[in-house]
């Protein structure tokens, strides 16, 4: 029977290494796992003292620079979920997963995973070197599976977990993308005739000297202030933008645009539904996976993206460290539903909380979805009212004193 040497962790993280023998480098595999150890290498007669390339100065920029696509993450993850629970060392997974990475920079990434975790450190402690790609969900997770050794379960759940957060991005931007390119077209429009139609019909209207409509009076006003002004307009613009993006960099910026952002009109509804899915899905995934509620409050803070909900969520843990219930400060918080926070205290009493948060965000997710569908059936109509409105108000101006001129020549004919 021939002779495995290994590499593994154990539930504390140890480093453990030796060697058994076996009818199969996956019949070793599997007893190694029998005994709870995270398998990272295994090889037949001796160890690989291979080296991983890929370090230095490019290793430096990729950890510096570094995205990847959300799908291409969810791939790897599960992909290296199953291949792990198939009985493949983590190393050899993570090798394979490597070659057939998508974009070079992910390939550099995962190349000097592989080297860290070949020289002894943990899988969630090399991911943790490049922030921009696994968020700190993803490392604390990755932890949690490494210390239970379910590290494959926690994989999945963590895929899963990366996919309804993609789908929920999808539905927002889906909900913001019609509006937003009809608010253009009908800027684009209503500029392109009152600076470049409207000043042609003015020079024809003081030629015929006559008296115009009041509407046409204030059309062309409105006009020709355009015309002379358009440059610093357009510079002013540009200076709010810039000031605002300034002013959201502050502190107290960054909360009032939050808050503003959640009690919009028509689209705050829809916000607030996105939070607090996000909030009970990221919640529920990190307490079924084993990450202390404390550590799994802080994190659901830290990726709220509403730093209204981070507070809520920064209250709710003070509130569990000092000995209280997390439901109590949810309860106080008027942006968290009734619903929301009498299902999390049912859940503290009946020990089933991640279950309960669970619903809660997919009930939002269904909520968002149809709100999305609502909103692109509103939406659609208004935008062509207004569009009308205001491209006819300005066609019915130029043409008015053109009707009554037709009007004035009949009478005197």
């Amino acid at each position: 029977m021939p002779s495995f040497k290994y590499s593994a962790r154990d539930g504390q993280g140890r480093s453990v290494s030796g060697s058994l023998s076996a009818k199969s480098q996956a019949d070793a595999v599997a007893e190694l796992r029998k005994r709870n150890l995270i398998v990272l290498d295994v090889r037949e007669g001796f160890m690989s003292a291979r080296g991983v390339k890929g370090g230095g100065f490019l290793a430096s920029l990729t950890k510096a620079r570094a995205g990847v696509r959300t799908d291409e993450l969810v791939l790897f993850t599960r992909q290296l979920s199953t291949m792990i629970s198939a009985g493949v060392p983590l190393l050899e997974s993570l090798e394979v997963l490597m070659e057939q990475a998508e974009s070079a920079g992910f390939r550099v990434v995962l190349d000097t995973v592989i080297e860290s975790v070949r020289s002894g450190t943990d899988l969630s402690t090399a991911l943790e070197r490049y922030p921009r790609i696994f968020k700190q969900i993803y490392v604390s997770m990755v932890r949690a599976g490494e210390v239970s050794g379910q590290l494959d379960d926690i994989l999945v759940r963590l895929a899963e977990y990366l996919e309804s957060s993609q789908k929920l991005k999808r539905e927002v931007k889906a909900a913001m993308t019609y509006p937003v390119i009809s608010l253009i077209l009908v800027v684009g429009i209503t500029m392109f005739l009152m600076v470049g139609i409207v000043p042609k019909f003015q020079e024809i209207f003081e030629s015929l000297d006559v008296e115009l409509p009041g509407l046409t009076q204030k059309v062309l006003l409105v006009s020709d202030a355009l015309k002379n002004n358009i440059v610093l307009m357009a510079a002013s613009c540009v200076a709010f933008f810039v000031l605002l993006a300034g002013w959201k960099r502050t502190k107290g910026g960054r909360r009032a645009f939050d808050w503003f952002v959640l009690y919009l009109p028509v689209f705050g509804p829809l916000f607030q539904k996105v939070a607090l899915s996000r909030f009970s899905r990221t919640f529920s995934t990190l307490i079924k996976s084993g990450v202390p509620i404390l550590g799994a409050l802080e994190i659901v803070a830290e990726t709220a993206g509403n730093t209204v909900i981070a507070e809520v969520v920064n209250n709710a843990q003070e509130s569990v460290r000092q000995g209280n219930t997390l439901a109590e400060p949810l309860m106080e918080a008027k942006i968290i539903p009734p619903m929301v926070s009498r299902m999390i205290q049912i859940g503290e009493r009946s020990g089933s909380l991640e279950q309960l948060l669970e619903k809660i965000a997919d009930f939002y997710d269904d909520q968002v979805s149809a709100a999305v569908k609502t909103l692109t059936s509103m939406i659609e109509p208004i935008m062509i009212a207004i569009m009308g409105f205001m491209v006819g108000g300005i066609v019915l101006a130029v043409f008015l004193p053109i009707f009554e001129l037709q009007k004035a020549l009949g009478r005197s004919g």
